[in-house]
């Protein structure tokens, strides 16, 4: 039996489920500051200017407090951009998850409990375009907490999604994940997700080259057993 069970959302999880969100999306900060870190241009930027102030000043603490402030200024953009889309998440669909998402046939929100605590969540709301010309389905919110890694919730939580999609009558199931969610992005594609395209949302998102990779899974044939 497995050691946890995926159940639906209930108003008394908002504080855990928005807790896990939060700590989910803050474990990208340090991957986001490396990522910008080894940018060509940054790296240019943490040579040129430091070797500029010695040449202007020849002050060798002038130069460590240019470094040091190059860091400082990197990380609080790599904090700043999550925080921003941690915000507008709980300011928007998860500050009433019960509307949002338990309000219709269509959308869903999931739990996975183990030992009374929460410890994965995703959701599901249908894509609001009336252009296409198939139901989609969008998968959201996915976050395991980092204690229960590698137990196969993530899996379990995405396949809880398809099959729900499926019983619903999407032809697809679709999502967008930054490029720098490296598990996430595995995941995914390991269960058969193709990618689809890359969106830059953000100009900070675009200056530092990280772009948002857009999945989509295909649900004209029956889902797999050993998805």
């Amino acid at each position: 039996m497995a050691p946890y069970r995926i159940r639906k959302y209930q108003d008394s999880d908002h504080r855990s489920v928005v807790d896990l969100f939060r700590r989910g999306m803050e474990e990208h900060i340090p991957a986001s500051f490396r990522h910008m870190l080894l940018l060509p241009r940054t790296l240019l930027l943490l040579l040129g200017v430091p070797l500029a102030l010695f040449l202007v000043s020849g002050s060798w603490l002038l130069v460590l407090l240019s470094i040091l402030t190059f860091f400082v200024a990197l990380w609080l953009l790599a904090r700043y951009t999550w925080e921003k889309y941690i915000t507008m998440c709980l300011h928007t669909d998860m500050a009433d998850i019960t509307g949002t998402y338990l309000s219709s046939p269509y959308s869903c929100f999931w739990v996975a409990e183990s030992r009374g605590q929460t410890v994965g969540i995703v959701a599901a709301l249908p894509v609001n375009n009336p252009l296409l010309q198939k139901k989609q389905l969008q998968l959201r919110h996915l976050s395991v907490s980092l204690e229960h890694r590698r137990e196969g919730i993530g899996k379990a939580l995405v396949r809880t999604v398809l099959q729900f999609a499926q019983m619903q009558g999407f032809s697809e199931v679709v999502l967008a994940t930054s490029m720098l969610q490296y598990a996430a992005l595995a995941l995914y594609q390991g269960m058969g997700f193709q990618k689809t395209g890359e969106t830059f949302f953000t100009f900070i998102s675009r200056l530092r080259k990280s772009p948002m990779i857009q999945l989509k899974y295909c649900l004209a044939s029956p889902l797999e057993g050993d998805l």
